[in-house]
């Protein structure tokens, strides 16, 4: 069983989500402290996290940030503050997902399944999955591990399976709505701004010139594509 570790200040919101997850047959725990929610996060044993932005003792992202250094396993940011700039910097912490509330207790549940699904593949696939090598990038499947120019870059969890998959196919051109689909394994629902997000973090990561892009090109009103 998949155990869910929900952090987050109103309990009554709090037991809602957990009484929705349990029926999906999770297991769930409660926190409703931020710096208490991280510590007990960091303790190990989940498999996904849930944190509210707006928390006593640590806000979302300190706990956000805190959780991505040690481990990569998915973290889902909620928040009724629905500014972008919230959900970028909440993306480029290492969250793996934004929510706004309010939200259905059914559209949680799905992206949470389909985090974990998505998480347990990668892992599951990391042994059967050859190593990448493209001029200086370096992508170990086994280990997770990014190297560019014998450099290692630390990727989130959705950084890596993006830069896997464009990699996996070079030259191909993927659409937004697809690699949104295949990555996060949800439609788009009209809101592609993780995506973008997420390929500018992992450029500002692996390109000498991010606004040069050697590896990820944009190509304009359609998606991405990996130079070979």
């Amino acid at each position: 069983m998949k155990r869910v570790l929900i952090i987050e200040d109103e309990l009554s919101i709090a037991e809602l989500e957990r009484d929705y997850f349990e029926i999906n047959g999770l297991a769930v725990d409660i926190e409703e402290r931020g710096d208490r929610g991280s510590e007990r996060a960091r303790s190990g044993g989940y498999d996904l996290i849930v944190v509210d932005l707006m928390l006593p003792g640590a806000d979302g992202f300190e706990v956000c940030r805190q959780i991505r250094a040690e481990l990569d396993i998915p973290i889902l940011m909620v928040s009724a503050k629905k500014e972008d700039i919230d959900k970028i910097r909440a993306l480029g912490l290492g969250a793996d997902d934004y929510i706004t509330k309010p939200f259905s207790p059914g559209e949680l549940v799905a992206r949470v399944k389909a985090h974990l699904d998505r998480y347990q593949r990668l892992t599951g696939a990391r042994e059967r999955r050859p190593e990448l090598r493209i001029r200086g990038l370096l992508v170990e499947p086994l280990s997770h591990r990014v190297y560019i120019n014998g450099r290692e870059v630390s990727l989130t969890v959705k950084e890596y399976e993006l830069l896997s998959l464009l990699a996996s196919n070079p030259d191909r051109l993927f659409p937004k709505e697809e690699l949104f689909e295949r990555v996060w394994g949800l439609d788009s629902l009209g809101d592609l701004a993780t995506l973008t997000v997420h390929i500018r973090k992992i450029r500002e990561k692996i390109e000498a010139d991010p606004s040069n892009p050697q590896y990820i090109e944009t190509v304009w009103g359609v998606g991405y594509r990996f130079r070979a």
